[in-house]
């Protein structure tokens, strides 16, 4: 057993957690500083509820946006730079992952500093999470002259890797796409079990 499924324990059924009205939900988490309430804000429509997660002062957004023709919840969790809490953002984020087991967790990284934010896309990924990997900030990284062979990563990652630049919704439609082929291919997989 991988040392993170120790630490998280195994998967509860999604009943255990979610009410069913709300249907799918992807949480978008990274570190501070790159993009994520700008992303929020493109994947979501005008409904948005900000409230203080449960017991502290941390606010937490939500809203509905529409991907691949079916509405969705999106959660914006607190920054976070590792899946082992040291701030009370942090542990709240993980908790959002754990007890909400969202469908899709879009994972944003500033591209210009891929490197460093490498290490939490492969914890989410050994966690056993549904991860999309956004390259934000795209075009920052692109005029200090960086060149990503995203396709090279997505096969090292083996998950979908998508260079945007959530100010200028670049990158945003492939994203979409991206994330719906995921939920998608849940779809197929939960009633093939059934």
């Amino acid at each position: 057993m991988s040392f993170w499924k120790r630490l998280f324990g195994h998967h509860h059924h999604e009943s255990d957690f979610r009410p069913m009205e709300f249907g799918k939900k992807i949480a978008i988490v990274g570190n501070p500083n790159v993009g994520k309430s700008v992303m929020f804000n493109n994947l979501t429509g005008a409904y948005v509820t900000v409230s203080n997660y449960p017991g502290t002062t941390v606010g937490i957004s939500r809203g509905k946006g529409r991907i691949g023709g079916e509405e969705v919840e999106v959660v914006d969790t607190p920054g976070m730079y590792s899946l082992l809490p040291i701030t009370e953002e942090e542990r709240i984020a993980r908790s959002i992952l754990l007890t909400e087991q969202p469908d899709v967790i879009l994972h944003l990284v500033d591209a210009k500093n891929l490197e460093r934010m490498l290490p939490f896309t492969l914890q989410l990924i050994e966690a056993d999470l549904p991860v999309v990997l956004a390259l934000n900030i795209m075009d920052e990284a692109e005029r200090i002259g960086m060149k990503i062979d995203t396709e090279k990563l997505e096969n090292r990652l083996r998950i979908p890797v998508v260079p945007t630049v959530s100010t200028t919704g670049r990158g945003m439609n492939i994203l979409r796409d991206r994330i719906a082929q995921i939920l998608q291919a849940q779809d197929k997989s939960r009633s093939s079990i059934k």
